[in-house]
């Protein structure tokens, strides 16, 4: 068997039965939502092609959503407004994120992992860095929220054409901030990121004078 069910095994020898990898989606981008998923598979399924989802290309990733979704005993997927994410700051809407899914889904977990993130003692975990590429649950839980991320900022490029969504997904590329500067900020640029930021108080400044 694989290493990357090494720690969902070792969380079972520990008692625990109901184990579910959290991981989310979009902490880096200028625009759009942040996405949190969360995955439990039943003891003793393994698929060696469920990975990290930053090593995968989208159409690797499309076909292992719904596989995942098909073979998945549970899985939830929240999506975090622009709004959450600027009033709460990235990290604690992942954090958020994760707890919500942890409070609705069913079977209710008894054991999280957790890509780097810390949940403090809403429920036993362990928060391992790298975790997408080292537990298979973790990293099933970022192709999901990936991939619902990217069929988001898709919607979005048909509603702002003039940004590129569709290609950087948001990112901070070099074309995504020339159509910043160009056209300004739409409703989904996060304001309290510095490059979106740095535009409304341009734009203030103009009404200003």
């Amino acid at each position: 068997m694989s290493d990357r069910l090494s720690y969902e095994r070792e969380a079972r020898q520990q008692g625990y039965n109901v184990i579910i990898g959290l991981d989310e989606a979009g902490r880096g981008p200028l625009a759009g939502p942040l996405t949190v998923a969360g995955v439990i598979f039943p003891e003793g399924y393994y698929d060696e092609r469920i990975n990290d989802s930053k090593q995968l290309t989208e159409g690797k990733r499309e076909e292992l959503y719904d596989i995942i979704v098909e073979n998945a005993l549970a899985y939830s997927i929240e999506v975090l407004s622009v709004e959450e994410v600027d009033r709460l700051n990235v990290y604690q809407a992942s954090k958020e994120g994760m707890l919500r899914i942890i409070r609705r889904i069913v079977p209710a977990p008894d054991y999280a992992l957790t890509d780097a993130m810390p949940l403090g003692d809403a429920i036993p975990h362990e928060a391992i860095i790298k975790g997408d590429a080292l537990s298979m649950s973790i990293g099933a839980a970022s192709i999901l929220a990936k991939v619902t991320r990217d069929r988001l900022m898709k919607q979005y490029d048909e509603l702002y054409p003039e940004y590129g969504f569709a290609k950087h997904k948001g990112y901070g590329t070099k074309a995504h901030l020339e159509a910043l500067k160009t056209y300004g900020a739409t409703p989904i640029h996060r304001r309290s990121f510095k490059p979106v930021k740095d535009v409304l108080y341009q734009q203030i400044s103009i009404f200003d004078l």
